[in-house]
């Protein structure tokens, strides 16, 4: 229960940030020594966990897209740059899905990419802001489409989904609001679409006994996603995103240090 509810926060803190939960999660896991194969399915429970803070937080504009996405309006227009955003990552991630995650999961390599993405924020967040989009709504299909082909980057893990499509959105002219809240918007297909998968491949795996320990890990990660996600949009109004390059740096030499010297048994 307590390996439940350490993971289930850390996935919930960090899913939505532009820190990698992914990464968090393997190396945490490793750490408390949680990765046997009820692990896989566990980690699957709470990602899902995540994705409903989203909806929750966002039920009101969600349900108004579903009623008029029908019709040539604003709402359409958002849902297809959504569909938009989200194929690329769709196309990429059935082709090497299996691929990354036999070859990519493990500590070291998250840490280091930690902190090359640690690094790359901070360039980015260096450079001239140039401002084309304040709203989310305003962005065009070809916008879409380039923060989608971002958010492939984050099929390595360490790379951060979210620092991947907020940076990215940045990049192409997008205000942090909106880079932020894309990321959130996008987030509901791509890891609606990665725990469906997912679940499919482990259905063998799933037992009822397990259930008390993934409802602690679900009701956990719900609870400290809702937070950290509204916390994020008062945070990023104000704010650069350097905080969080600092620490993946920090973080990420943390991991490798304790690897280098014996500390910590990778």
């Amino acid at each position: 229960m307590t390996n439940a509810l350490i993971l289930g926060v850390v996935e919930g803190l960090t899913e939505f940030l532009p820190i990698s939960s992914t990464g968090h999660l393997i190396i945490v896991g490793s750490l408390l020594d949680y990765t046997d194969e009820q692990s896989k399915v566990f980690k699957i429970v709470i990602q899902l966990a995540a994705i409903l803070a989203v909806c929750w937080l966002y039920r009101g504009r969600i349900a108004r897209v579903v009623r008029h996405m029908w019709k040539p309006t604003p709402e359409r227009r958002f849902a297809l740059n959504i569909l938009i955003a989200f194929m690329p990552a769709l196309v990429l991630g059935v082709l090497f899905h299996h691929t990354i995650k036999t070859y990519l999961f493990n500590p070291l390599t998250v840490a280091g990419a930690l902190i090359v993405g640690g690094l790359v924020i901070l360039y980015l967040e260096r450079r001239p802001p140039r401002v084309r989009f304040a709203e989310m709504d305003e962005i065009g299909w070809r916008e879409a489409l380039k923060v989608g082909f971002m958010q492939t980057l984050a099929m390595f893990p360490g790379v951060s989904r979210a620092g991947a499509t907020i940076m990215g959105g940045l990049v192409f002219g997008l205000s942090r609001q909106a880079a932020t809240e894309l990321s959130f918007f996008l987030a509901i297909p791509t890891m609606l679409a990665a725990t469906v998968y997912d679940v499919y491949k482990a259905r063998d795996l799933l037992v009822m006994d397990d259930l008390p320990v993934f409802g602690v890990g679900f009701l956990a990660a719900f609870l400290a996603a809702t937070l950290t996600i509204k916390a994020l949009l008062r945070y990023v109004s104000n704010h650069s995103f350097e905080v969080f390059a600092w620490y993946r740096i920090g973080f990420g030499l943390l991991v490798l240090i304790t690897a280098y010297t014996g500390l910590v048994s990778w």
